[in-house]
């Protein structure tokens, strides 16, 4: 129950931010047109590019863009945690009785979600609205869609939350944090889907944590994984979550061995 009070509580407050989640919106939805014709102009010539057709690579467009704020593609850290770690305030968030990592992840899922509502469906909607886009018309595809967005979230938090606790040692996180920002916009197919990539560096992103945020997603999405791809898809996000959470476990113990806050 803390940790849902936690998600809701995040849910309400990002909600409040009414005039930035309309300026993302508009952001996300201009960005959207111009992949999107880019992307047109370069199926024009390749009309199988990736083994996607030109509705389904529209489609895989306007799902990046839906997910780009929910599972924070481009950000590569917790700005917040961060800041409270450098600051010393994070030793008031050990003193709670409540694991850090899951209050960070609860609060996350509460981010997420009001950010899926706001940045996600808008822009989503006008892009189906302005191109033919290859949406499923069967729910279940969309419920299988939404469960693998919900991993792709975790295995966001769960990369950020890793380079947060780095500020532990490093003080000033924020280099690796824009090193990580842009390895999951390479990575995670924002820029082009991972099949375009040349067979030897198709092969390798595919199977690095960056993909579960939108390649594994928008796969899903637009039909391109079914049946036995699907579940590995799922298995893959999965997987990773489990691992980088693990990871992030063992780091915050070692980190929070010994906790020196220095000031008044």
């Amino acid at each position: 129950m803390l940790y849902m009070a936690v998600a809701a509580g995040s849910f309400r407050r990002y909600a409040t931010y009414r005039a930035a989640t309309a300026a993302g919106i508009v952001t996300n939805t201009v960005f959207g047109f111009i992949i999107a014709y880019a992307y047109l102009a370069l199926w024009d010539q390749r009309p199988h590019l990736g083994g996607y057709g030109p509705a389904q690579a529209l489609t895989f467009v306007w799902a990046g863009q839906a997910l780009l704020a929910v599972a924070m593609i481009a950000t590569g850290g917790l700005s917040e945690l961060q800041e409270r770690i450098r600051s010393g305030d994070v030793a008031v968030d050990l003193y709670r009785p409540a694991d850090l990592q899951l209050w960070w992840l609860a609060a996350d899922l509460g981010r997420a979600g009001i950010q899926l509502f706001g940045r996600g469906v808008a822009p989503m909607a006008v892009g189906a609205l302005a191109f033919p886009l290859a949406l499923p018309g069967d729910p279940l595809t969309w419920g299988w869609f939404l469960l693998s967005a919900l991993l792709g979230v975790v295995v966001s938090f769960a990369l950020r939350y890793l380079v947060a606790l780095s500020t532990f040692w490093l003080l000033d996180s924020s280099g690796l944090a824009m090193i990580s920002g842009l390895s999951g916009m390479f990575f995670s197919g924002m820029v082009l889907p991972l099949r375009v990539f040349p067979d030897g560096l198709s092969d390798v992103a595919q199977l690095l944590p960056w993909a579960a945020l939108l390649q594994v997603p928008a796969d899903v999405l637009i039909g391109a994984r079914t049946g036995g791809a699907l579940l590995r898809g799922l298995a893959f996000q999965a997987a990773w979550a489990a691992a980088l959470l693990a990871l992030g476990r063992l780091l915050q113990s070692a980190a929070t061995r010994k906790v020196v806050v220095h000031g008044g």
